[in-house]
């Protein structure tokens, strides 16, 4: 009776504490908001593992309600906290539970506790930000463990020797970000947000969380296949390898072993896989891959990964005009500019199931490929975009502006470039080459875009050399509308609201000429708009009848464009942001101003165009 009594009493507690964690929390009013709100749970938001590349099962979500303060820049970490705020949404969104601004002078304080596990004992244990936006200092039971800087990419610090004994450890971690008031990578957030610039978002975006790993663990997977040769080339990053180390590395077609290596620390496998199953949005065929270190013949650690046999180049047709190519065949790409915003969660998808909507929405609508504009998503999504069969343009999100454009390819006298400072050049470095670190292991990402329309674009041709030189793999898009220079794959021109090209008899012997952004087709849609008033498109409609007849004319023209050298077009957009009403679907997401048929028939007319 006392065991169970004690088990009821237990029982009893837990339900206590997470009625007063939900009634903690609650959405900031206000905005509009997805169908997902509701769906959020503040005990345990976002629990999906967050790493598909390298999957173990020893982890554990930090995501939940924490304590948070906004102090001066000056003042040591406080004492007491000013409420609670859900992580991992950024301070300023409605799902937080917050919705307030930071900005340069002021720094957003996070504090939790959290236990460890026992099958977490006597391990390694890696603590993980998929995203903190944008210099986080992070420290465990008052000690630092360590600091980063860069809003886009993942980060882990080993805070083993941190952690007590026993009992709940305490967690800190201090945020500052100048948003556009600083020369970091920022996207479109500003201070005071209009037209096509939308909210700051401060602090921890993407999941927090522990890992247990042994001594000598795998620390990441660099994946990159080559269609001609029918290979796979592997190299594994391990920490602690001890001589006579061996890496395992198998590839399988579900249950079935198609290829398997053996080599030792620091060297690639190239793994032989016969006749591959090429991935393609109509085909997003993925292998799984199994990674170990073996020692004495016996694993030491072991993960899970996949993999997708997948080339993406260029190559001229019968009229000596380049075009993109997947898999050695022309594919028009075709697709959306997509923005990644949320009314409710801003950078951050309300639910799992939200981020992958977008995705299956574009899909359906018969597009093959997304322009991810100006930010980076979770991991996960890039795993749906695999999954689903859906290519990606993957930008790099912009910062430092205030150079001059000029959107016209061939044309000198305008466009400059940024001078950037020493330490402004430093923070696009570094954060470009952890993107692309990190995202590198997706297929569907098949090109890379290190500029847009001039935005704080700099050393343009060093920096497109620099990324085609550290990804060969994938195509570069050097600069997305401009400026132009005579470096990377492609000509990417913008246009609004009509589709155009640039003539390829100028530009399209060296480079695949496509159309980076056109249409812009706004229809505000009375109750699932940000603001009333002073909504805008690049040209507005009042039915959707009328909207999507002026989309099938552009649709006409694409055909025309197609077949004298075209190889890709990007429309704007997936959903309306903010005051931005060109959405093919509300910002809420819950009207699709096109039916998804409709549009489909219109898009599979382009694939078939030669």
């Amino acid at each position: 009776m006392k065991i169970l009594s004690t088990f009821f009493c237990l029982t009893w507690l837990t339900a206590i504490s997470l009625y007063a964690q939900e009634s903690a929390w609650k959405p900031v009013p206000g905005k509009i908001q997805t169908s997902w709100a509701e769906q959020v749970d503040p005990v345990n938001p976002h629990p999906e593992y967050p790493r598909p590349h390298l999957v173990r099962g020893n982890w554990k979500s930090l995501n939940g309600l924490w304590n948070y303060a906004i102090r001066p820049k000056g003042e040591n970490r406080p004492k007491s906290y000013e409420g609670k705020i859900l992580v991992p949404f950024a301070v300023e969104s409605s799902l937080s539970g917050v919705g307030r601004n930071v900005g340069k002078d002021s720094i957003l304080w996070y504090q939790t506790r959290f236990s460890v596990p026992s099958s977490m004992k006597g391990k390694r244990l890696i603590l993980h930000m998929g995203g903190v936006d944008w210099e986080a200092k992070v420290s465990v039971n008052g000690k630092e463990a360590g600091t980063h800087q860069g809003g886009n990419d993942p980060f882990s610090f080993d805070i083993t020797s941190l952690v007590k004994g026993g009992g709940q450890q305490d967690l800190s971690v201090r945020v500052w970000d100048p948003t556009d008031e600083g020369p970091q990578p920022r996207g479109k957030q500003v201070r005071k947000p209009e037209g096509i610039w939308y909210t700051p978002v401060t602090g921890i975006w993407q999941t927090v969380w522990l890992e247990a790993v042994p001594e000598t663990y795998i620390q990441s997977t660099k994946q990159t296949p080559d269609v001609d040769k029918g290979q796979l080339k592997v190299t594994a990053q391990v920490k602690d390898l001890k001589a006579g180390d061996r890496i395992r590395i198998s590839a399988w077609d579900g249950q079935t072993k198609v290829a398997e290596q053996e080599v030792s620390g620091g060297a690639t496998a190239s793994l032989d896989v016969a006749n591959a199953k090429l991935w393609s949005p109509a085909n997003p065929f993925l292998y799984k891959l199994r990674i170990a270190v073996l020692r004495n013949g016996k694993a030491v650690d072991e993960a899970g990964s996949y993999f997708a046999m997948r080339k993406s180049s260029l190559g001229q047709d019968n009229k000596g005009i380049q075009r993109m190519l997947l898999n050695n065949k022309f594919l028009f790409q075709y697709g959306p500019l997509d923005q990644g915003w949320w009314p409710d969660g801003l950078y951050t998808a309300p639910t799992d199931e939200a981020l992958k909507f977008d995705i299956q929405k574009t899909k359906e609508m018969g597009f093959n490929m997304i322009r991810k504009h100006i930010k980076v998503e979770p991991a996960r999504w890039y795993y749906y975009c695999d999954s689903i069969g859906m290519m990606v343009w993957q930008d790099m999100p912009s910062g430092d502006l205030g150079n001059q454009w000029e959107p016209r390819p061939g044309v000198l006298g305008k466009g400059t470039e940024q001078k950037r400072s020493p330490e402004s050049e430093g923070y696009y470095r570094k954060e470009w080459n952890a993107i692309m670190d990190a995202l590198h292991n997706f297929p569907s990402i098949v090109v890379w875009v290190p500029f847009n329309e001039a935005w704080g674009q700099f050393k343009t041709v060093e920096i497109t050399n620099w990324t085609m030189k550290k990804d060969p793999s994938r195509l570069v898009n050097s600069a997305s509308g401009g400026n132009f220079f005579p470096a990377g794959h492609i000509v990417d021109l913008h246009n609004y609201p009509e589709p155009a090209m640039p003539r390829p008899d100028l530009f399209g012997s060296r480079q695949a000429v496509v159309l980076g952004e056109f249409g812009g087709l706004g229809l505000p849609v009375d109750g699932h708009v940000w603001q009333q008033k002073d909504n805008w498109g690049y040209q507005s409609f009042k039915t959707a009848d009328d909207l999507l007849n002026r989309y099938s004319t552009f649709m006409t023209r694409m055909q025309d464009l197609i077949r004298n050298g075209l190889s890709a077009a990007v429309y704007t957009q997936t959903t309306d942001v903010e005051i931005e009403t060109n959405g093919l679907m509300t910002y809420d997401r819950k009207v699709i101003k096109v039916p998804e048929a409709k549009l489909k028939s219109l898009h599979d007319l382009l694939y078939k165009t030669e």
